[in-house]
C-alpha cells in the first residue's frame, strides 16, 4: 500500500511509449523528439561538422536521460508496493559518481519526492561539488577510488546501503539498452559518416553500439529510425578517453571500470559483423588537443566541460586520417549545471 506522498509520486511519474516518435519519453516535463538540437559548427579543415548538443537538458548534460530511467524504475517499484503488502519502504540507490550523473539523478529524485541518492565520491572531490549535492538532498560518502576496484557489495557497504541497490553496476535497469536509446536515434538520424563521442564511464558507449547492433540485425524497422541500415553499417564511432591521471578532463579519467563490457575483441566482433564502421574504436586523446578543443569550443559558445570536450579533441587529433568532406557528427554531452 502506498503512503499519500508515494501515491502522489506514482501519479506524477509518466511513462510514455517505448518507441513512438510522436509520443516520446524525454524530457519528462515536455517530451519531444528530437529532445535536443543538432547544428553546424566550424572546425578548420572540415566542411560538414555538426554538433548534437545535450547541454540543452535540465542539468545541462546527457545524464538527464539516465536520470529519467532511474525515476521510471521507481515507478515500477511503486507499482509493486501498491499491489504487495511485503514491500515496506522504497529503496535507496547508490552510485559511484564524480558529479554529473549524481546531480542529474538527485535533481529528479527530489522533484518526485523519491528516496535520496547515496553517492560515493573520490576523497579528492572539491568541496563545492559535495555541498551542491547535499543541498539537493543527496547523501555523500567519500573514499580513495584510485586505491582499489570496488564491486557492488563494497559500493553498498561504503554508502551505508547494504540491503538496497547499486546502480553503478545494476543490469536489472538494462543500462546498456535503455539509458540512451532515444539519444542514439537522434544521433544516427542525422546520417553521419563519423560519430565522435566521449567514452566516460561506459553507459553511453555500450548503449549506442548495442542499439546500433539491434537496428542493423532486426527484421523490423523501429519507427524512430529514419536513416538507411546499409549506410549505418559503415558509420564509424570514435570514442574519446584518457589514461592520464593528471588530465584536465578529470571526469573522463577513471582508474577502475569494473562493470565495462569493452575489450578490443568485443569491438572487433562488432566491426567484423557489420554492426559499425571498420574505423570504430576507443582512443585516448592527448592533452594538447584537449587544450585546442577547449579554445575552439569557447570561440563558438559551446557549453562543454573539459571532460566532455574530448570528442572535439579526438577529431583534431585524427584530422589527417578523416576525409575533409566527411559528414561528421559530434555528441556534446554538455557541461553540468552550477559547476
Amino acid at each position: 500500500m502506498l503512503t499519500p506522498q508515494e501515491q502522489e509520486s506514482y501519479n506524477r511519474i509518466k511513462i510514455w511509449s517505448d518507441n513512438d516518435p510522436l509520443n516520446p519519453e524525454f524530457p519528462p516535463a515536455d517530451p519531444k523528439f528530437p529532445a535536443t538540437p543538432t547544428y553546424q559548427i566550424q572546425v578548420q579543415g572540415f566542411t560538414n561538422v555538426r554538433l548534437k548538443d545535450e547541454s540543452h537538458n535540465l542539468t545541462w548534460t546527457h545524464k538527464d536521460r539516465m536520470a529519467r530511467e532511474i525515476v521510471v524504475s521507481y515507478k515500477h517499484i511503486l507499482e509493486a508496493k501498491k499491489n504487495a503488502s511485503n514491500i515496506i519502504q522504497l529503496p535507496h540507490m547508490s552510485i559511484i559518481s564524480s558529479w554529473s550523473a549524481a546531480i542529474a539523478i538527485q535533481t529528479l529524485l527530489r522533484e518526485y519526492n523519491l528516496p535520496a541518492l547515496k553517492v560515493l565520491m573520490s576523497h579528492l572531490t572539491q568541496k563545492q561539488y559535495i555541498e551542491k549535492l547535499e543541498e539537493l538532498g543527496a547523501e555523500i560518502y567519500q573514499t580513495d577510488l584510485e586505491k582499489e576496484m570496488l564491486w557492488s557489495a563494497e559500493i553498498l557497504e561504503r554508502t551505508n546501503n547494504k540491503t538496497w541497490i547499486d546502480i553503478t553496476s545494476s543490469t536489472a535497469l538494462d543500462p546498456t539498452q535503455t539509458y540512451y536509446d532515444w539519444l542514439w536515434y537522434e544521433v544516427v538520424n542525422s546520417s553521419p559518416g563519423y560519430c565522435f563521442i566521449p567514452f566516460g564511464t561506459w553507459h553511453l558507449y555500450e548503449n549506442i553500439l548495442n542499439v546500433n547492433k539491434k537496428v542493423i540485425s532486426s527484421k523490423e524497422k523501429d519507427p524512430r529510425f529514419s536513416w538507411d541500415v546499409e549506410k549505418l553499417r559503415n558509420c564509424h564511432f570514435l570514442w574519446a578517453t584518457t589514461n592520464n591521471p593528471r588530465t584536465s578532463a578529470q571526469k573522463l579519467y577513471s582508474p577502475h571500470l569494473p562493470f565495462v563490457n569493452f575489450s578490443e575483441q568485443w569491438i572487433k566482433f562488432y566491426k567484423l559483423s557489420g554492426f559499425c564502421g571498420k574505423e570504430s574504436r576507443v582512443q585516448a586523446v592527448q592533452e594538447k588537443y584537449l587544450m585546442q578543443a577547449s579554445e575552439l569550443a569557447r570561440e563558438q559558445w559551446i557549453q562543454a566541460e573539459p571532460s566532455w570536450i574530448a570528442w572535439l579533441a579526438l577529431l583534431l587529433q585524427t584530422k589527417n586520417t578523416i576525409p575533409k568532406d566527411a559528414k561528421i557528427l559530434i555528441v556534446n554531452t554538455g557541461k553540468t549545471k552550477n559547476v
